[in-house]
């Protein structure tokens, strides 16, 4: 079984109460944290004032994957490489959310968003770029370019009309 690099994680949600006149609740995340195995495995209160609070999620595994090497690829030249925290608000209790995952790549963040959970973003701290970085170096292979296929759609006269226009602009002929 081949081992990925991988590190723990906790992530500090924030909720307040009462934020507007349409919400009983309003969530953020705050921070991901590292999490060496003394925050338990359960969500926890952190700090309570009756307005806001705070609430540390534990146990969270980033693990990095040869084959979702373009959406670190993507996330590290966005200009702002970031951690993706997605969550989902708890249907029992509207005051609770679930966190269902932290990661760094861009199209594990659009697979979530389709899947209809929330995902906020928080800046990736450099040293972790560097980390994300050399392995992305060593495993991204960018797509290669792809051949057009024939649009068996097109009528025979349509598609040399088209053959001859691309070969008019290959040749600088206009």
């Amino acid at each position: 079984m081949t081992q990925h690099p991988r590190i723990q994680l906790a992530v500090v949600m924030e909720r307040t109460a009462a934020p507007n006149a349409w919400e009983d609740w309003q969530f953020r995340v705050v921070e991901v944290v590292p999490d060496e195995g003394a925050f338990g495995d359960v969500p926890r209160k952190l700090h309570d004032d009756g307005k806001i609070s705070r609430w540390l999620h534990p146990g969270f595994v980033l693990e990095l994957f040869p084959d979702e090497c373009k959406g670190y690829f993507l996330n590290l030249t966005s200009g702002q490489p970031a951690w993706f925290v997605s969550w989902r608000g708890d249907d029992a209790d509207p005051s609770t959310v679930e966190v269902t995952a932290v990661s760094v790549s861009y199209i594990e963040a659009d697979r979530r968003l389709c899947a209809e959970e929330r995902v906020e973003n928080l800046p990736l701290e450099a040293e972790l770029c560097e980390w994300l970085r050399v392995f992305t170096n060593e495993h991204f292979r960018p797509d290669s370019a792809r051949k057009v296929r024939a649009q068996s759609f097109l009528s025979p006269e349509e598609r040399e009309r088209q053959v001859a226009r691309r070969d008019r602009a290959e040749s600088g002929d206009g």
